[in-house]
């Protein structure tokens, strides 16, 4: 007789509780059930355990008793994408449960609440035209939105010196700059024409520009120092990344999934444009609610296995769900916590290897009052100081204008370089920056400070998404959304518009969702990408170019227009004067 049990340190405690055990054969399951095994050999009859008896027994490790919970579909993650996924597919009638590590709904969007804010976003909280799903949404569960103030002057300050503005970017006076910023916007959204929004890694000059990173090219574009140092800022504030450690045709892509240059870093018209009222985390909450008791806290995901007849899902306190299909609703990088059998496919556990998160440390400021209206400033700063902690600021008073705040982001390398900073070290730079900025002395009283540093969280691992790096979207990319057997992908990083954005975490859930309907054959495969018809309460304007912008030469094609018309001029001169000088005979 052969015994092969789990922990072997148990086996002779077990076997001295069954004294007659070797006199009753088939006693001795009981023993094996106590102790765990995997491999029964009875009699000389060996016999394996099946998939479902195998999570008996895992679970009787804790428990001494079957804790098994049978579902048409498992969710992994309780952000807006898994809940969105879980909402569909409950309405289509299917057994759903969603597993959530935390002790929240929510993901990356984080709303806190108390007496002295109300409430405040600390994680995702912007929403714009065009993120028509949303807003669909957050109107069918009741949530309303509201503009962020933008009503008065932004402000931009370089050089240790503050200039009002009005409009998406700051304005450039010196010609030369001028030009290099215009061609910089200009060239990006032109080489984004021609990036699939769905399959970027098949763009006609993918390999090329998936092997340069994103300050490669804009040392490539840009011939003026203050357009490089722009440039950067505009990576850091819509990526929370270095534009060194990003791939160009993500970046790219990042840029024409959200609509362009304009699009994405513009409030007014643009992905900022509005925030909701109570806050974001409300979307995910009020799901919650409709879930009506599906959605499981505190349940890291451990294990999944899908080698049996169904998938089995085992929590960190060993809690075991079977299910037809799993949908995993998380950060790519975070299925590096996942033991997955069998084993995942070699380009998906390369790709889970590969994408990393940004960093940001999201901070917010509170006032007596919003001071900085009084100056004709709408708290918009853009801030392009190497010293400086914060590089974007937005107005986050409350729409009734109660609760004045700033609301500041640390970005990318500045994130990594004050996280070891106090609480109150951070506070008081950021302070003393919006005094400098603003030439407000009031910048220096708060009433109250709060922040998140996401570089801290461990369920997400940072900030706004995860981000490319070069060569991994021609090599990888091809396999974010494939499924893996009955394991399917959602997470804002899967979708082909606003990816990174609320509306992104909507578009893929929904899709996910969507795949399994199809395999279940409740719908077509043409039924799976669902266009979004345009959001008639948000409505979105078209983004506009002029004459100007469009046609004006780069600085490079300014200097050879110059070096033409120099050697056309010279050349006219050399003529008129062997002319005069009876150089040139005629015939």
């Amino acid at each position: 007789m052969c015994l092969r049990m789990r922990p072997p340190c148990e086996q002779l405690p077990a076997l001295e509780r069954f004294p007659d055990t070797r006199r009753r054969g088939w006693d001795l399951k009981k023993v094996l059930l106590e102790c765990g095994p995997v491999l029964i050999q009875v009699r000389g009859e060996q016999q394996e355990a099946s998939p479902a008896a195998r999570e008996e027994e895992r679970s009787g490790e804790h428990t001494h008793q079957t804790t098994m919970s049978r579902h048409d579909v498992v969710v992994i993650g309780g952000g807006i994408s898994g809940l969105s996924a879980a909402k569909l597919l409950v309405e289509s009638g299917l057994n759903v449960v969603v597993l959530e590590a935390r002790d929240r709904v929510g993901g990356r969007t984080y709303t806190t609440r108390n007496k002295l804010v109300k409430y405040v976003d600390l994680g995702g909280a912007y929403v714009g035209p065009t993120q028509n799903r949303i807003f669909r949404l957050a109107k069918e569960l009741g949530v309303e939105n509201y503009k962020v103030n933008e009503a008065q002057r932004l402000v931009h300050h370089v050089k240790g010196k503050s200039y009002p503005f009005k409009g998406a970017f700051p304005p450039v006076w010196n010609p030369i700059a001028y030009l290099d910023y215009n061609n910089l916007w200009r060239t990006m959204d032109h080489m984004g024409l021609e990036i699939p929004k769905e399959a970027p890694w098949a763009a006609p000059h993918a390999e090329e520009w998936d092997k340069m990173t994103m300050k490669e090219l804009i040392d490539k574009i840009c011939w003026t120092e203050s357009a490089k140092r722009f440039a950067t800022l505009f990576v850091n504030v819509n990526v929370t990344s270095e534009p060194h450690e990003v791939s160009a045709l993500w970046f790219l892509w990042y840029l024409k999934q959200c609509g362009g240059t304009t699009r994405i870093f513009s409030t007014t018209n643009g992905g900022q444009e509005r925030k909701f009222v109570g806050g974001s985390s409300q979307i995910s909450e009020k799901m919650m609610d409709l879930l009506e008791g599906r959605v499981k806290l505190k349940k890291p995901v451990i294990r999944i296995d899908q080698s049996g007849d169904n998938v089995i899902v085992e929590t960190l306190d060993h809690e075991i769900y079977e299910a037809k299909y799993v949908i995993c609703a998380i950060p790519p990088a975070l299925g590096l916590r996942i033991h997955f059998e069998p084993e995942l496919p070699p380009l998906r556990n390369q790709l889970i290897n590969r994408v990393p998160m940004g960093s940001v440390i999201k901070c917010m400021v509170y006032y007596n009052e919003p001071f900085w209206r009084k100056k004709d400033y709408c708290g918009t700063m853009v801030i392009e100081d190497e010293e400086a902690a914060i590089g974007l600021t937005l107005d986050d008073t409350k729409p009734d204008g109660s609760v004045a705040a700033i609301m500041g982001f640390i970005l990318a390398r500045k994130s990594r370089r004050l996280a070891s900073l106090t609480k109150d070290e951070r506070k008081r730079r950021i302070c003393e920056l919006y005094a400098k900025v603003l030439g407000c002395q009031e910048a220096l009283h708060p009433i109250h400070y709060e922040e998140k540093n996401w570089c801290e969280e461990e369920y997400s691992g940072g900030c706004y998404t995860s981000y490319f790096p070069p060569g991994i979207m021609t090599q990888y990319g091809r396999v974010l959304r494939q499924p893996v057997g009955r394991i399917y992908f959602a997470g804002t990083e899967t979708a082909t518009e606003w990816s990174g954005y609320m509306e992104g975490a909507v578009e893929a859930g929904e899709r996910a969702a969507r795949e399994i309907l199809c395999s279940m054959g409740r719908i077509t495969e043409n039924e799976i990408w669902v266009p979004e018809p345009p959001s008639m309460d948000v409505p979105s304007l078209p983004i506009t170019t002029t004459f100007w912008e469009r046609n004006l030469p780069s600085v490079q094609g300014l200097l050879r227009l110059v070096e033409v018309s120099t050697v056309l001029g010279s050349a006219a001169a050399i003529g008129l004067f062997a002319y005069k000088r009876g150089l040139l005979v005629r015939h």
